[in-house]
């Protein structure tokens, strides 16, 4: 029997405040990484509405997409796991600092692209920098890209 393919469909925020970045250090496999808030989209669930879920979840601020960054396919090499990554560029609206975060993430941090660049090592992935790029370079796409047929 054939092993049926499918892509981890998840998406990501880019969350800028003046030449700074919002960032979560998470656990994963038992190191830091680094990485835009992110996470996995669920069933049922539209790529705007999951994007502002796992903002919240990991860094506990409520965010207003404002446009799509990019879309990024990227095959992970050890694990032969394929992500279709849908980023978005995003405001915060408001902050709940006594909100718990999500369970892997240790805490959110503010990087300048160069510390974005400088910290390159731990990134989850190539997508992490490729993302601050893009949105450096003005790519912004208006979320009408996007259309959810339910």
């Amino acid at each position: 029997m054939t092993e049926r393919w499918h892509p981890h469909v998840t998406v990501a925020a880019v969350i800028a405040d003046g030449d700074r970045f919002l960032f979560v250090e998470e656990s994963v496999d038992g190191s830091m990484r680094l990485n835009q808030p992110a996470g996995h989209l669920e069933p049922g669930e539209g790529l705007v509405d999951a994007v502002r879920r796992e903002t919240l979840e990991e860094t506990a601020r409520v965010i207003e997409p404002t446009g799509i960054v990019g879309i990024y396919r990227w095959r992970h090499p050890e694990r032969d796991r394929t992500f279709l990554r849908t980023t978005f560029a995003a405001r915060v609206v408001s902050h709940d600092r006594d909100r718990a975060l999500d369970p892997d993430i240790h805490r959110t941090v503010w990087l300048t692209a160069g510390g974005v660049t400088a910290a390159r090592e731990r990134w989850r992935s190539p997508m992490v920098g490729r993302c601050v790029e893009d949105y450096l370079r003005g790519a912004l796409h208006p979320l009408e890209l996007l259309s959810d047929l339910a």
